[in-house]
Formats: structure tokens, C-alpha cells, sequence
């Protein structure tokens, strides 16, 4: 979290909850505003699991054992 970031949530933190939410309420529609399709997924998120999908496309998988072993250890 960068700096602002934490300043601002301690000066919410501040406030009592009534005020917390309405904080709340308008951060959320200034962010729709900003991008109507936002989503949580960071670029490089996004970015990760398209490479994903195409790797699991072409068949490029594994078995649960090949990632954590057949539980006999």
C-alpha cells in the first residue's frame, strides 16, 4: 500500500462508522466513474492468468502429485 494510501485509510479509521461507510460508498462510485469495468486484477494479475488459460488451452497441465507430491512424505 503506498503512503497515501495509508493516510487515508488512517484518517477513515478515524471516523465513526457511519462516516467509514458513507467514505466508503463514495471511494467505490468515484472508482466506477473512473472505470465502469474495474476490476480487482492488477495488469500483471490479468496478464497471469491469460497465460494460464493459454498453457491449460494447449494442454499444458499437471496432476495434483506432480505439485504437492502423492501425500507420503
Amino acid at each position: 500500500m503506498t503512503a497515501i494510501s495509508m493516510d487515508i485509510a488512517n484518517m477513515v479509521d478515524m471516523l465513526p462508522h457511519s462516516d467509514q461507510v458513507l467514505v466508503h460508498d463514495l471511494v467505490h462510485k468515484l472508482v466506477l466513474a473512473w472505470d465502469p469495468d474495474f476490476t480487482k486484477m492488477t495488469p500483471e494479475e490479468r496478464a497471469r492468468i491469460e497465460q494460464a488459460e493459454a498453457e491449460f488451452a494447449r494442454g499444458e497441465t499437471c496432476t495434483r502429485d506432480e505439485l504437492f507430491g502423492d501425500g507420503n512424505d
